[in-house]
């Protein structure tokens, strides 16, 4: 008797977001069945994969990174042309880091002209991510979409503190994509999406963001949300959280111990910058086949090494 392999059929189906213009946009979501399943059904888009960039030099990096782009580093405009030539990246992600209240406090208007220049300078899409203040990323966001109008950015993110504004200002008046940023919990998640869309923001217009660790970081946690969130989606047919994932695995990795500890500090570690190249890779694998449609990674061989990964299980 022939083997016939039984296939597991959902209802539910990731809703297809649009970020960047022309040639060059890419697509996330649109799959009605778990990561990678391609004997089950639709896959959808191939998950995407973009790098990070910042808008002021990168102090905090490791020495590594500071060598590679020392030629570019402290100019954003060519910082994002170089990576956008020599890597494999879908799209490209700007920190605004200058634009931290504890840091150099860039304003607002200052960051736009930034960004206005980036996004003019590259083909690929263009991810805005704040400080991580709440309130400074809220103003900081109503201006930065109006600086990028008409270019089709994603904003990372709207947060319970300042989702009136980042939706109004992002989704609703430019028509841009809005990270819904959650900690790590599916009723968070779901409770973001539920509020963006109550305020006027279309579900094709969020990507969720339900929060990351690298791993050994309690990645677990992220690991059964994320599984839950894609099982309410397919399975129980939940639209409040049918839209795709992109995880910045590069934000979590770039800060950890593990990664970034000096060989003097740590000489049985070995060299930082295959730490961090094998902890990013690790790290954004995982997200993927739990449900991420996007990551977001520092190094360049972080990324060719993952659209390898991708190449191979699509």
């Amino acid at each position: 008797m022939a083997f016939k392999m039984s296939v597991q059929k959902y209802s539910g189906k990731i809703s297809e977001v649009e970020i960047g213009t022309g040639d060059k946009a890419i697509k996330l979501g649109g799959e009605n069945i778990l990561p990678f399943y391609g004997f089950d059904g639709e896959t959808g888009n191939s998950p995407a994969v973009g790098i990070q960039i910042s808008d002021i030099y990168p102090d905090s990096w490791l020495d590594s990174y500071k060598e590679m782009y020392k030629d570019v580093a402290n100019c954003p405009v060519e910082w994002a042309k170089y990576v956008e030539a020599n890597t494999e990246a879908d799209f490209i992600c700007l920190k605004f880091d200058g634009a931290d209240p504890n840091g150099l406090d860039k304003t607002p208007e200052e960051c736009a002209e930034v960004a206005k220049a980036v996004v003019e300078a590259i083909n690929i899409p263009l991810v805005i991510a704040g400080t991580g203040n709440h309130e400074k990323d809220g103003k900081l966001f109503e201006v930065l979409a109006q600086a990028v109008d008409g270019h089709n950015c994603l904003f990372m993110s709207a947060v319970e503190d300042n989702y009136k504004t980042v939706g109004a200002s992002a989704g609703m008046a430019y028509n841009h994509k809005v990270g819904a940023e959650s900690s790590v919990d599916i009723n968070l998640a779901k409770q973001m999406n539920v509020l963006l869309t109550q305020l006027g923001v279309k579900s094709e217009n969020i990507v969720m963001n339900i929060g990351c660790s690298a791993v050994g970081y309690g990645y677990e946690y992220v690991a059964s949300t994320m599984d839950r969130i894609r099982l309410a989606a397919f399975g129980q047919n939940d639209k409040s959280l049918q839209m795709p994932i992109i995880t910045p695995v590069g934000f979590e990795v770039g800060h950890v111990k593990e990664a970034i500890a000096p060989v003097e500090d740590e000489p049985s570690w070995g060299c930082p910058e295959q730490r961090t190249i094998a902890m990013e890779v690790s790290t954004a694998a995982s997200v993927l086949v739990g449900g991420s449609n996007a990551v977001i990674l520092r190094h360049p061989e972080s990324i060719k090494t993952i659209k390898n990964l991708i190449s191979e299980l699509a």
